[in-house]
């Protein structure tokens, strides 16, 4: 009888890192890799969510996993985070710039767009410089990865502050792509529509008291303008992530992938 051929996971053993990885679609997408078979260095915010997702990551499969508090506003503690995480785990093969912050900003005394943008922007430009320091020698392709958003392709009223951080994004791919060819290195984004997260219930409540009525019926009226009528699960963003990481991506590097539901169509 023939032998049958086991395949090894699709990432086993590469060494990836994931930013704001304590909750929402940075959780999924650490999950996903784990049971992709790949080493992971975790980094958010807050600990003790950290601490959770790399419990759950283990028990998905990964092998090893490094985790550190980290604010990616704070350039000089990227750089050190990343160091340590490439001293314990080896060079990286891709990062996952996923860590950032939503919400509305209005003019006035409390207006946010500084804070959107800093984080958004500067913080994800603050972690590919970073990664771009500890990654594997050029022999296969090593892949950065900016997590953007719907709103990096339109506008909304009252979110100029993330509007323009998450385009800022897509400049910022396509910029460093062209600046790291040479180098073997992929450069892209995901533009996720409505995810099911916390940020984006957040947004649905914001919507809810607006219009007097519940988050739910807020979700059913944001719907309306999405032509599959779903919001995406954090999963499937991590899906999205780990076919982009992989070989199966060979050649895709500027470009800015859109999952939403047909919310924006090029």
């Amino acid at each position: 009888m023939p032998t049958m051929m086991t395949q090894s996971p699709r990432h086993q053993d590469q060494h990836i890192a994931v930013t704001g990885a304590g909750s929402g679609i940075g959780r999924a997408v650490a999950l996903r890799l784990a049971e992709d078979g790949a080493r992971l260095s975790l980094f958010a915010r807050r600990l003790p969510l950290l601490k959770e997702t790399a419990e759950l990551a283990r028990a998905a499969g990964a092998s090893e996993v490094f985790i550190s508090a980290c604010d990616i506003t704070d350039r000089k503690r990227v750089v050190d985070v990343f160091v340590r995480g490439a001293q314990a785990l080896g060079p990286l093969q891709a990062l996952v710039a996923n860590a950032g912050i939503g919400g509305r900003n209005d003019p006035g005394s409390d207006d946010r767009f500084d804070a959107l943008v800093s984080t958004n922007l500067t913080g994800s430009y603050n972690t590919l410089r970073a990664a771009q320091r500890v990654l594997a020698e050029p022999a296969e392709p090593r892949h950065l990865i900016v997590i953007s958003s719907i709103l990096g392709r339109i506008g909304v009223a009252g979110y100029t502050g993330y509007c323009a951080s998450k385009a800022g994004l897509l400049g910022l791919v396509r910029a460093l792509a062209m600046e790291l060819a040479s180098e073997n290195v992929q450069v892209n984004a995901i533009c996720p529509g409505w995810v099911d997260t916390d940020m984006a219930w957040e947004g649905l409540r914001g919507l809810g008291d607006a219009l007097g009525i519940s988050a739910e019926e807020a979700k059913k009226v944001a719907m309306r303008d999405v032509p599959l009528g779903r919001m995406s699960h954090p999963s499937e963003i991590a899906a999205m992530v780990s076919w982009l990481v992989s070989g199966d991506a060979r050649g895709i590097t500027g470009q800015a992938l859109d999952i939403n539901n047909g919310a924006f169509m090029l």
